[in-house]
């Protein structure tokens, strides 16, 4: 019975695997542009100048339908370690190249980008589950990122600082860090690779990836655009590599001394084991994590405003942007008046297959999500909350859930103080500009936070030492969508950490402060004699 039995299950096996074979969805042909990405049945998950992938194969399901689209073979422990050694190699010639002949590579990158824009956008859109317009939004996020960085190759650089000593110049040199290593998430698994990426070549560094286990394909056409770009100029492959692996591979690159920059995007609490790891050996870590974040309406704010900006930030990507807006604080005389005319907002979101473009809201990414979101309206109903709007698994393939809106919980109840990665929205009801002040930086992140008002003394109380703890304080727009101009990350449990505009590209290089005497003198700061 015994042998019978297993060769039952050796005969199911056969069939799942020819199954799964046949109806893969790049083998049909609404979905034959993924072959524009250099896509396949299988592909390889390791590339550091040679594509390769002797690891464990996985398979990227759409969260539209849960119906598998290709497979992906990720990085053995031994081809990261080839790949680490190929990435410091690749270093010797990156970081001899002068940083605006780096700029241009970069150009070509964002030009190669620009080509390939709503195909790229559309693999997003299918792997990942957010809508088309937010697919090639976060391509062209990164495609703004390399124009950035074009011109900031020619002009980061340090100060020349007055000398109190006679016949010497001090001045500020800054040099690559060397090996960034990039640990991206899935809810962007394009635009925040692009951020590290862009800003790190220009500074000098190589990188090595790795995105999301669940986003795999995506991490493959990426590399593949950017690969081919390196390739035209006869320059290493490994300056940008990648490898294709789960929580082996990252926890490699936090252990590993060679690694000089670890930049991790993702959940506090592996976020929090990363950094450990990374100071352990004295390294680098950029952390970029979870948000509690707040829109705050005061009694004076614009309606037409809010009610978007609100609907905005708590649907879009079915609330599964780090910048999400979780918690709505509403002023008592406006609480009402604004809970009905966001929950009659959110019974006209149209929700549909993300790749249709008149599709506003999509799916979960995964089944582990739609339970995530469950619990959480369970937990929210037994702490005193209301369902107004949503609440439910809806009855269709794939992981979708509808969006939620819940009132009557306390500011401190523990679930308003949990950031769920799904779209429940806790409404709140202030008295005091005091007391929403406080609500807003109650919670243990500190990414993004905005309020609704007319009063400019109250904006400025908001910007300054005792108003918005966050990283993103934002005053009459949503608290999502942020600028590329600008440095993005967040407080607290958000890591500290900050990526793409402003100065973020100091996070990606060391700093010396060099003293040169020009004279025959020897004379010693602070007027010591040594004689």
């Amino acid at each position: 019975v015994e042998r019978e039995l297993r060769a039952l299950d050796v005969l199911t096996f056969n069939f799942q695997q020819s199954a799964a074979m046949s109806t893969l969805l790049i083998n049909e042909p609404k979905y034959a542009w993924l072959k524009e990405l250099g896509l396949s049945e299988d592909n390889d998950g390791v590339y550091n100048g040679t594509w390769g992938g002797k690891g464990e194969v996985i398979t990227s399901y759409c969260p539209a339908n849960n119906e598998p689209i290709a497979r992906v073979r990720q990085a053995t422990m031994a081809e990261y370690e080839e790949t680490v050694q190929k990435c410091r190699e690749a270093w010797k010639v990156w970081a001899d190249i002068p940083a605006p002949k780096r700029g241009e590579i970069v150009r070509q990158i964002g030009d190669a980008l620009r080509k390939k824009i709503k195909v790229l956008g559309s693999l997003v859109s299918l792997e990942m589950g957010k809508i088309y317009v937010e697919g090639v939004g976060e391509v062209q996020e990164y495609v703004d990122v390399c124009d950035y960085a074009v011109g900031l190759s020619r002009m980061i650089g340090g100060p020349v600082l007055p000398s109190e000593r006679p016949g010497h110049a001090l001045i500020e040199m800054w040099n690559p860090v060397g090996l960034v290593g990039i640990i991206t998430a899935f809810n962007f698994p394009v635009a925040v690779y692009g951020w590290n990426n862009a800003i790190a070549l220009i500074c000098g560094n190589v990188c090595l990836w790795k995105g999301a286990p669940t986003t795999p394909l995506t991490s493959v056409a990426v590399t593949k655009i950017v690969a081919e770009v390196l390739e035209q100029n006869n320059l290493p492959g490994a300056i940008c590599s990648m490898t294709c692996g789960g929580a082996d591979i990252g926890t490699a690159m936090s252990k590993d001394e060679r690694v000089d920059l670890v930049s991790f995007t993702g959940s506090t609490h592996v976020g929090k084991m990363v950094a450990m790891t990374v100071q352990e050996r004295f390294g680098r870590n950029l952390l970029e994590l979870g948000g509690n974040n707040a829109i705050i309406v005061f009694e004076d704010a614009d309606l037409s405003l809010v009610v978007p900006s609100a609907v905005f930030a708590s649907v879009g990507t079915a609330g599964q942007r780090c910048t999400t807006t979780r918690r709505l604080m509403l002023h008592e005389s406006v609480h009402d008046v604004v809970v009905e005319r966001v929950a009659k907002a959110y019974k006209q979101v149209r929700i549909g297959d993300p790749w249709d473009r008149n599709t506003l809201y999509g799916p979960l990414h995964t089944q582990q999500a739609v339970d995530q979101y469950l619990a959480a309206i369970n937990q929210a109903k037994q702490q005193g909350g209301t369902v107004v709007c949503g609440g439910k698994v809806m009855d269709r393939p794939g992981n979708y859930v509808e969006p939620t809106i819940i009132t009557g919980l306390p500011h401190d109840a523990p679930i308003v103080h949990t950031e769920t990665f799904v779209p429940i929205l806790y409404v709140l009801k202030f008295k005091t500009e005091e007391e929403a002040f406080a609500w807003n930086n109650e919670v243990k992140q500190g990414l993004s936070s905005s309020i609704f008002t007319k009063d400019m003394g109250r904006v400025f109380r908001w910007l300054g030492p005792k108003g918005s703890d966050c990283g993103i304080v934002n005053v009459n727009i949503p608290t999502s969508g942020a600028e590329i101009g600008g440095a993005f990350g967040g407080e607290k449990h958000t890591g500290g950490g900050r990526e793409s505009g402003s100065d973020s590209w100091k996070q990606y290089m060391r700093r010396s402060t060099c003293t040169i005497n020009y004279s025959k003198d020897l004379p010693l700061a602070q007027g010591i004699k040594f004689e």
